[in-house]
C-alpha cells in the first residue's frame, strides 16, 4: 500500500524543500567536519561552502513562514548538525572568512594602539619640554599614556612604561593639582618617557613576530 505525503502540489513541494534543506544541512556538517580534520583543502572548502550557503538562504528565504526556525526544523528531524547550524544560521560565511577578517581586524585594532601609544609618548614629552609641569597638566597626559598601553596586549604586564607610568601617577595622585614638578622632577619624568619610549619602540619587531 502506497502511502502518500502529500495531498496537493503545494503540499508537494514543502516536502521537497523540506528534503532538500535536510540535505543542505547534512552536506554541510560533513563538509565542517572535514575541513576540521584537514581532509580537504581551504580554498574546496570555502568554495562548496559559499554554495552551501547560497543555496540554504535561497531555500530559507522561500519558506520562511513554514520552517520559522531551522534550530528547530533540525531539533525535529533530530539531525544533531551543530556546525551546519552555526555556519548556515549563526555566522552565514565559510570559517575561512571569517578567520581572514578576524586576522585583519586584529591587525588594524594592533596597529591603531602602537599609533595612539606613540601619539601619547610624543605629545607627553613636548609638554615637559614646553614647560607645563603642573599637575593638573601632566597627570592626565600619563594616565592616557597608561591606558594605550594596557590595550596594547603584545606588551607584558611588567613592561618597564607601564610599571614607570604607574608609579608617577600615583606619585602625582597625592599631589595637589596647582603643585608643580620640580626641574629635578620634570628632567625625571623625561627621561623615563623617553626609556620607556625607546623601550617600546623596541618590543615592536620582537612583538610581531
Amino acid at each position: 500500500m502506497e502511502v502518500k505525503l502529500w495531498n496537493d502540489k503545494r503540499e508537494r513541494e514543502v516536502y521537497e524543500n523540506f528534503a532538500e534543506l535536510y540535505a543542505i544541512i547534512k552536506a554541510t556538517e560533513k563538509l565542517e567536519k572535514a575541513y576540521v580534520r584537514d581532509i580537504i583543502s581551504s580554498s574546496q572548502y570555502e568554495t562548496e561552502c559559499q554554495k552551501l550557503i547560497a543555496h540554504f538562504k535561497t531555500l530559507a528565504s522561500t519558506f520562511k513562514d513554514t520552517v520559522p526556525s531551522i534550530e528547530r526544523f533540525a531539533d525535529t528531524y533530530k539531525m544533531d548538525c551543530p556546525a551546519a547550524i552555526n555556519r548556515l544560521v549563526t555566522s552565514g560565511v565559510p570559517a575561512t572568512v571569517e578567520h581572514r577578517a578576524a586576522a585583519a581586524a586584529s591587525s588594524t585594532t594592533s596597529a591603531a594602539a602602537v599609533a595612539e601609544c606613540v601619539q601619547n609618548f610624543i605629545t607627553a614629552m613636548d609638554s615637559l619640554k614646553l614647560n607645563m609641569v603642573a599637575v593638573d597638566q601632566v597627570h592626565p597626559l600619563l594616565s592616557d599614556l597608561s591606558a594605550s598601553l594596557n590595550k596594547l596586549s603584545i606588551l607584558p604586564p611588567d613592561f618597564e612604561g607601564k610599571t614607570k607610568m604607574k608609579e608617577w601617577i600615583l606619585r602625582l595622585s597625592k599631589m595637589g593639582a596647582a603643585d608643580e614638578l620640580t626641574e629635578q622632577q620634570a628632567r625625571q619624568l623625561h627621561f623615563d618617557l623617553e626609556s620607556s619610549y625607546n623601550s617600546f619602540m623596541a618590543a615592536l619587531p620582537s612583538a610581531g613576530t
